[in-house]
């Protein structure tokens, strides 16, 4: 285990009684940590042509933001409802305990831009679906996902039917 997987903690019945929310925060909050993350997260997309990093509210700001830094790429944001200035693509996806909407602004992407979409966690997988057909949307292509963390118990993976490749860093 890296030194930044033994800094995720648990804690139990958040944002819901039942859920077990996997706390990131300690990783953001250790330069070493958050840099060794960032790294394993960008290998795999060094010298690959992306254009852009598009990461999802909010944690997947952090990561996003820092990975496109790293990769030398510009960085936009998926953002939930009225977050985003000017004209914005919508869609609705489900969660493990609800429902959410995603935007993007219209002009975020240009038409054939290859971008790599990131969040923190994978749980079911619905926020990482809508990020990308967001993306799709707008002409540009999905060329992967990436996540940090991903809930293998969820069983996201195994419904994974989106024809970008997915690359979890850590598996719990």
């Amino acid at each position: 285990m890296s030194h930044w997987q033994s800094l995720l903690r648990d804690v139990p019945d958040f944002p819901r009684p039942g859920i077990v929310f996997k706390d990131i925060t300690p990783v953001l909050a250790h330069a070493g940590a958050f840099a060794e993350a960032i790294a394993a997260m960008a290998g795999p997309w060094h010298g690959r042509g992306l254009h852009a990093v598009v990461g999802v509210e909010s944690r997947g700001f952090i990561l996003g933001a820092a990975l496109a830094r790293e990769l030398g790429i510009g960085f936009v944001p998926v953002r939930k409802p009225g977050k985003l200035p000017g004209p914005t693509l919508s869609i609705d996806y489900a969660l493990e305990y609800g429902s959410d909407r995603l935007q993007i602004q219209v002009d975020a992407l240009p038409p054939g831009a290859r971008v790599l979409v990131v969040d923190d966690v994978l749980a079911t997988g619905g926020t990482l679906k809508a990020a990308a057909a967001l993306v799709r949307r707008q002409g540009a292509e999905v060329a992967a996902t990436a996540v940090l963390l991903e809930l293998a118990a969820l069983g996201a993976r195994a419904s994974w039917n989106d024809p970008a490749p997915l690359l979890s860093v850590a598996m719990l």
